[in-house]
């Protein structure tokens, strides 16, 4: 994960129901836990946490036919 990825935060980070959309705005290499991400969702709030809090949000689209 680099700064700009866009990605979804876990709801154990946003005590909301679904993952939420969010741009990252920081990653740092934490010596005790390893890496740590920042994230700025699209309503402006901030989460941080371990790197499995985040997914990469997939903006393809899948078409059926």
């Amino acid at each position: 994960m680099k700064i700009g990825d866009k990605v979804l935060v876990s709801p154990d980070l946003t005590h909301k129901s679904v993952w939420e959309n969010g741009e990252v705005i920081k990653v740092e290499d934490n010596s005790f836990v390893g890496k740590v991400v920042s994230a700025k969702t699209d309503d402006g709030d901030i989460f941080f946490g371990y790197q499995d809090m985040f997914k990469p949000a997939n903006n393809t689209a899948v078409c059926m036919p």
